[in-house]
């Protein structure tokens, strides 16, 4: 593969921005998010107030093409980045970006007048200094990987070689390399442990703990969408950063402290207790070490909600074969864990797991079939055909006692002949456990 080897290095955000770029015209529209513009400034603007010697801004790949003119580097890879970053760039002042000389059309216009609108608001919020101090360090400690061949059939071959060689990161990395990155003051020690324990978990574990149980019960509560994790909504397990100093986030930092020191002294022993639990998924993490812990916590509770559902269960009353049952299912663990979160474990009696059991399998017996969005509606309380108007999860963030789930009374579900004979099991049980 042709690499330029000199030019195979990293490189300051000056430096690469100083050439000429170019957008080939096989590149798609420039369509980045305000969310993805705002992030990337906030990023950037971050790293340069916490004074990190080094902000890497991932990699591009390059073709180069010389002339009489001279040479040009058309973007094959980074395009969307670029042109972001050279708008950021005009914003602080330096008016001659290579990038935004290129003709765009209609749709890359548009978008690219929205992320200005946006990046010249979040400048011009800086005094003059600090302005000053920010496009130094944007120019000359950010940095990517820059990639150079001389070939564009083998600049492709090199992106597409690229991404077929590692699949995309599953957000469960990502945080990880975020939250390692926040232990910057933490010993190198503790860092490989905690590296070294999070390598011995299982993936799949902790692709399913993130996607099915802790992002939907964390947006739940708040009644908003919990269907789609991915890399763009990890947002919601980054926590509180160590140089958040806002009354929250201190009032959540202490609270944290103080429990671990608590536990550390063994004062729960005089008081004849387990360790208190310094996690709530109705409250923030805090970034770095807490959220590996945060991680092993929740799967360990899940397994506990598991265990119970197990031994107070039999197979064909919570069965799980098809994908609308293990949806349901989930919904089942989901609403335990989320109780038991706020509880404790042993919070998870006879009668609370009956409560539960009736509300979710109520979904059961409405539906012929069941998809990930018709749980996503019935956990909000927005699902018409059962419960309407219940949202379950919300309701247990409000729940000052246990017993306040005895409060709730569910509807008699209308069940057709079909569901009858399928879940027949589970119709009887419901009905038995109802009376009705």
């Amino acid at each position: 593969m042709a690499l330029i080897e000199e030019e195979l290095r990293i490189v300051k955000i000056q430096e690469l921005l100083d050439k000429k770029l170019t957008l080939p015209s096989y590149q798609r529209p420039y369509s980045w998010s305000v969310h993805s513009t705002n992030t990337l400034f906030l990023d950037t603007y971050g790293a340069f107030k916490e004074g990190i010697n080094e902000y890497r801004l991932g990699s591009v790949i390059l073709h180069k093409e010389v002339n009489e003119a001279g040479a040009k580097y058309n973007i094959v890879d980074g395009q969307q980045r670029l042109t972001t970053l050279s708008i950021l760039m005009y914003c602080l002042g330096d008016l001659t970006q290579s990038l935004l000389q290129e003709k765009y059309n209609k749709l890359s216009n548009d978008a690219i007048v929205v992320n200005y609108r946006i990046l010249a608001k979040r400048t011009g919020e800086l005094d003059k200094d600090e302005l000053e101090n920010y496009k130094e360090y944007l120019m000359n400690q950010c940095t990517t990987v820059q990639i150079v061949t001389d070939s564009e059939q083998e600049a492709f071959q090199f992106f597409d070689s690229q991404n077929s060689r590692g699949k995309e990161l599953d957000p469960h990395d990502l945080l990880k390399s975020y939250h390692l990155r926040e232990m910057v003051n933490d010993d190198e020690h503790v860092k490989m442990k905690i590296i070294n324990s999070w390598e011995d978990l299982s993936q799949n574990d902790l692709r399913d703990l993130f996607r099915n149980y802790l992002y939907p019960v964390t947006q739940w509560y708040k009644r908003k969408e919990g269907l789609g994790y991915s890399s763009s909504k990890i947002d919601a397990f980054k926590g509180i950063k160590s140089s958040n100093v806002y009354n929250y986030a201190i009032y959540h930092k202490a609270s944290n402290l103080f429990i671990e020191q608590f536990n550390a002294s063994g004062s729960n022993e005089l008081l004849s207790s387990n360790e208190l639990n310094q996690f709530q998924l109705t409250q923030p993490l805090i970034a770095g070490k807490r959220f590996f812990n945060y991680t092993v916590h929740y799967g360990e509770l899940l397994e506990k909600v598991q265990k119970v559902i197990n031994q107070f269960h039999d197979e064909t009353e919570v069965p799980s074969k098809r994908s609308g049952d293990i949806y349901i299912k989930q919904l089942y663990e989901c609403a335990l864990l989320f109780f038991a979160d706020r509880f404790g474990i042993d919070s998870l009696t006879k009668p609370v797991l009956q409560q539960f059991y009736s509300w979710s399998y109520s979904l059961r017996l409405s539906m012929n079939a069941v998809y990930p969005q018709t749980i996503n509606k019935y956990a909000r309380g927005s699902h018409e055909r059962i419960n309407a108007g219940l949202d379950m999860f919300s309701k247990i963030s409000e729940m000052m006692e246990p017993e306040e789930l005895k409060l709730i009374v569910l509807e008699r579900p209308e069940v057709d002949d079909k569901n009858i004979e399928k879940y027949k099991q589970i119709y009887e049980k419901l009905c038995t456990l109802n009376r009705w």
